[in-house]
């Protein structure tokens, strides 16, 4: 049984809309410390949606959002400062400043939450960088100069610049081909693991699920239903029946 200190984030009762569009109604989900949760659901679901809600670029219509313990929409902003100190996020596409070379754009968190000096920052940087996978010489391109994977990377690596405790991830594998997706699968893992890593991770790719996710939270009729892969692989519900027996599943479920 998960007690309180076991969970790092908590939503309670969320509830999410714009205009008359309802996205979330009474949803609920536990994080655990260290483990991967995937996010799932079809289109329109509200997969992003609820990652920018938790992370505070939308506010929600009603309900409670805990990260470590303190709810977000009733602390400080002073609170709310440090709290994202202990997360990183990797946003869709890598959604790096096209004007700012990878190495500047790495040292952004560094430059806005850390007093660290310039040749701190510098020493940092060039870590973050090597530790994602990427060579030493990217630090000097911009991200037109680099491949769709190369730029992912690269914001993986602004994500991590602050040792994150929690890494928030939106689509990570998406526009990559299978091997490099792949690829990327097992960075994370491999980053997940060495860094005892929280992992939130929006994704739609199976492959991705049977790599590195420990549950799985799928956004269905407003709600979400969690579980593991193989809970969700027997779960009734016709649209999880769909999404994990369907066309494109079956490879996966009979391997």
């Amino acid at each position: 049984m998960m007690t309180s200190d076991d969970i790092v984030i908590r939503v309670r009762g969320l509830r999410t809309q714009f205009g008359r569009s309802i996205i979330h109604d009474g949803l609920d989900l536990d994080v655990k410390k260290g483990e991967v949760m995937a996010i799932v659901g079809g289109s329109g679901a509200g997969k992003s949606v609820l990652l920018n809600t938790i992370i505070g670029l939308n506010r929600q219509t009603a309900g409670t959002i805990e990260i470590f313990g303190e709810d977000t929409a009733r602390i400080g902003e002073a609170a709310v400062k440090r709290i994202k100190t202990r997360w990183g996020v990797l946003f869709q596409g890598g959604a790096l400043f096209s004007s700012l070379t990878v190495a500047q754009n790495v040292r952004l968190p560094m430059k806005e939450f850390t007093d660290l000096s310039a040749s701190q920052m510098d020493e940092l940087t060039a870590v973050k960088i090597s530790m994602v996978g990427l060579p030493h010489d990217a630090c000097a391109k911009y991200p037109s100069e680099l491949s769709g994977g190369m730029q992912k990377r690269a914001g993986l690596a602004r994500a991590l610049a602050l040792d994150p405790e929690i890494l928030l991830l939106d689509e990570p594998t998406s526009g990559l081909d299978p091997i490099g997706a792949a690829a990327f699968d097992a960075l994370i893992g491999d980053l997940q693991r060495s860094l005892n890593l929280t992992v939130v991770m929006v994704t739609h790719d199976l492959d991705s699920l049977y790599a590195i996710a420990d549950r799985i939270a799928v956004l269905v009729d407003r709600h979400v239903v969690i579980g593991t892969l193989d809970e969700m692989l027997n779960n009734p519900h016709p649209w999880i029946q769909e999404y994990f027996h369907g066309p494109r599943a079956r490879v996966l479920a009979s391997g």
